[in-house]
């Protein structure tokens, strides 16, 4: 039997995922990271600990499933997205990461759209520039530590450390390429122009490659370290979010996956280059060869949740919690909950966005609040949808739902009502790590391709349909809450003031 091995590197920790060739998981293994925030807005890790953990979590793995290390065939990598690692010349780390969620760079997200133009911009990379992603990242590291740029040769992404310290290779997939919005979105490679106007060398990218192509083979320093057999082939992988669609079989046009974890992700695969014109949806490459992806997120989904019960019902379980929420009828009896808590991302790019309840009466108890609140993510989940449609995808014909937030039958049904679509819930839990080693597996022969791997390996194991009492009270609420932000966006930057 052939074994693949899914390796993520997250914000919080490294994991390891075994499968075998029926894409049955039988070892998984985690290490955690620290976080480092050594000014107000900055968010930093230390990519030595990524690979320290990274080099544990494999020799956990492979000591649980009790299999000979020659029997990993392909090995698939995963990872946070658009967090900057800047190597000098020799591959030596010249400054800590900077993450995807670290907020120092508006600036130069300003300087970005004023040197290539803002419609240009989102033409060419298929997004706006935003404080997480790679690019404005260089840029301030430019501006405010030269001594380090001028030693740079060489950027890469999170998960792309890991590969060259497991390879000694300078490789990135298409889909996190995409993500530092340096590419030329149709072209699905680097942006000459782009790259030429912001002055940062086209030699310091390293090539780029599709999800199931292989970028290099474990080195004898890397096998000595992690347990692993030299030579075995380490395949492109994907950023998290495209992973993790791989890992619930989103990879067809027409089914969508959504996620409410802490933020919540609206991810739906698309046949070729699509834009939204404003740039309010990311646009990527897939890590599905030849495919494409838009994302919608929003910062506080089940985040919204765990801070209102932390905040307000802390010795109350979440299960009790969402239970007294079962007898509020839909609509929450005209209270409205904007989940603005970090800003938002999706459809308003606005780090002032403040959240709020809208609607209290005397009436109103705990319980309406706390349906509010899932309502509330459910309505903003709806705003990435609404764009995804009215962006040239289509028809939606299954969305395929995952995360903390859908453990929750009440919560899947005010989706599912919200939305106006069935949502279902698959035999997979591992997300991103499960994706990196179908995409192993796929290059190294297993599968035909990842459709194909996706239907053999991902099972549907639940479903919920809307409920038609709920679906006409849901439109109207949601047209009430689609006027909250506008009504509201300068009160936002007032209340900034203050702080």
């Amino acid at each position: 039997m052939a074994y693949f091995l899914g390796i993520d590197v997250s914000t919080t920790s490294s994991k390891a995922l075994i499968i075998d060739d029926s894409g049955g998981v039988i070892a998984v293994a985690s290490s955690p990271h620290s976080l480092q925030t050594p000014k107000p807005l900055w968010s930093e890790q230390d990519p030595q600990e990524w690979w320290t953990a990274v080099c544990a979590c494999i020799r956990s793995a492979l000591d649980q499933a009790h299999i000979l290390r020659d029997s990993i065939e392909a090995i698939g990598l995963t990872g946070q997205m658009h967090g900057l690692v800047l190597l000098d010349d020799a591959g030596n780390v010249l400054r800590p990461a900077i993450l995807w969620n670290d907020q120092r760079t508006q600036d130069q997200c300003e300087e970005i759209h004023q040197k290539i133009g803002r419609e240009k911009f989102i033409q060419i990379t298929g997004n706006v520039a935003l404080t997480g992603f790679t690019a404005p990242k260089i840029l301030w590291v430019k501006e405010n530590e030269p001594e380090v740029f001028e030693r740079a040769r060489h950027v890469l992404l999170p998960k792309d450390y890991i590969r060259f310290k497991l390879t000694g290779e300078y490789a990135m997939d298409k889909a996190d390429g995409a993500g530092t919005v340096l590419f030329d979105l149709r072209k699905r490679d680097w942006s000459d122009e782009v790259l030429n106007i912001l002055g940062i060398p086209r030699s310091w990218m390293p090539r780029t490659f599709e999800g199931t192509e292989f970028t290099g083979s474990i080195t004898e320093q890397a096998a000595a370290l992690t347990g692993l057999s030299v030579g075995t082939m380490v395949a492109a992988g994907g950023g998290d979010q495209a992973a993790g669609a791989v890992g619930m079989g989103a990879v067809e046009t027409g089914v969508v996956s959504l996620t409410v974890g802490t933020s919540g992700v609206v991810f739906a695969t698309t046949p070729s280059a699509l834009i939204e014109p404003q740039g309010r949806l990311h646009a990527f490459c897939h890590a599905v060869p030849g495919m494409w992806h838009f994302m919608g997120v929003m910062l506080s989904a089940a985040g919204s949740l765990q801070w209102f019960h932390d905040t307000l019902a802390s010795k109350t379980s979440f299960d009790d919690l969402v239970k007294e929420a079962e007898d509020i009828p839909a609509g929450s009896e005209g209270l409205q909950f904007l989940p603005y808590l970090s800003g938002e991302r999706t459809p308003y790019p606005d780090p002032l966005a403040r959240g709020a309840f809208i609607g209290l009466t005397l009436r109103h108890s705990r319980a309406h609040m706390t349906r509010a609140v899932l309502e509330g993510v459910s309505f903003g989940l709806k705003d990435s949808f609404t764009l995804i449609q009215n962006a040239g995808l289509g028809t939606i014909t299954q969305v395929r739902a995952s995360g903390g937030g859908t453990k929750s039958q009440l919560w899947r049904q005010i989706l599912a009502s919200v939305l106006n679509t069935e949502l279902v819930t698959v035999n997979t839990s591992e997300g991103g790590a499960y994706g990196a080693a179908l995409l192993a597996g796929v290059g190294a022969g297993a599968w035909s391709d990842i459709s194909t791997a996706c239907r053999d390996c991902i099972k549907i194991s639940g479903n919920t349909n809307p409920d038609p009492g709920q679906v006409e009270t849901y439109q109207k609420a949601y047209s009430i809450y689609q006027s909250l932000y506008p009504s509201l966006q300068k009160q936002f930057i007032n209340l900034n003031t203050l702080t």
